[in-house]
């Protein structure tokens, strides 16, 4: 599943965390005998020692169910699937729309998504987290962006050289 996620661009996501009992996303800079240090990704960039115990969820390692073939979909290409639908921000506010809107959203951006196993606070995280990462890391879907445009550009190259077949000697 890492190769999936290495293949979409977005390997920035080793670098971001969600800490259980916390809210937000935390940009890990470095571990240290006590734990891991980690930088919130808000305005306030405050820096934190998370304790060895605490429940921390690299986003690259985060999937999400879905039914059919694949058993889920690494949450790289869910980010990529909503920044193609909806740009730089979810305009659905997670705090006062219905679980039908929320679950449409999840629908429409990925309509193969498990409905026993996805539940509406993970939808709310999904958004959350998008906003969160293209406020303050639009980087991930800088590289993303580059990296397509030069892999369509290298199909076309590819797909413009005459093939030469090579003379015989005979």
């Amino acid at each position: 599943m890492s190769e999936q996620v290495e293949s979409t661009g977005m390997d920035l996501l080793k670098e971001i965390a969600n800490v259980s009992g916390k809210s937000g996303l935390y940009r890990i800079l470095k571990p240290s005998r006590a734990g891991v240090i980690v930088e919130s990704l808000d305005e306030k960039h405050e820096k934190t020692l998370i304790g060895p115990t605490a429940r921390v969820s690299v986003l690259k390692d985060v999937s999400i169910f879905t039914e059919g073939e694949e058993e889920s979909i690494p949450l790289a290409d869910v980010f990529l699937k909503i920044r193609e639908a909806h740009g730089e921000e979810v305009a659905l506010q997670v705090k006062t729309s219905s679980d039908k809107d929320l679950i449409e959203f999840l629908n429409k951006i990925l309509p193969e998504f498990d409905r026993s196993k996805v539940y509406v606070s993970d939808i709310k995280k999904i958004i959350t987290w998008y906003n969160l990462l293209s406020k303050y890391t639009p980087e991930l879907f800088v590289a993303q962006a580059e990296e397509a445009g030069t892999e369509e550009e290298s199909a076309e190259a590819v797909q413009e050289e005459p093939v030469k077949k090579p003379k015989s000697k005979a």
